[in-house]
């Protein structure tokens, strides 16, 4: 495993732990068909917490156990900044921590495969 695919499942890893951390990841998966959407971020069908389990989660790291060629770029930390703006969940002290912990794991993420 090359330093970029060590680096990026620690990221993912992280990504992991922090939406556990924040309470929102979830132990049943959403029906087949809201997993099916094509909208970017599947925005009409999931919540975008749902959209980084379900989702990103499994590709990236199918991507990187495959040996497959991974993304030439990748842009979901902003995403997960609009998301957070406002929402109940980073009002409490440690709950802002943690969602600021998981943002900076995504640009992490976003960095390492965007050069």
């Amino acid at each position: 495993m090359n330093d970029v695919r060590r680096q990026l499942t620690i990221r993912l890893f992280a990504v992991e732990q922090h939406l556990r951390d924040l309470d929102v990841w979830s132990e049943s998966a959403p029906s087949a068909e809201a997993l099916a959407s094509d909208q970017p971020f599947a925005i009409d069908t999931l919540e975008f917490v749902e959209w980084l389990q379900f989702i990103f989660l499994p590709r990236m790291q199918d991507l990187v156990q495959s040996g497959a060629p991974l993304p030439a770029t990748c842009g979901v930390a902003p995403m997960a900044e609009e998301y957070f703006k406002g929402r109940p969940i980073v009002r409490e002290q440690s709950n802002e921590a943690n969602t600021e912990q998981l943002i900076a794991a995504l640009s992490a993420i976003d960095r390492l495969l965007s050069g």
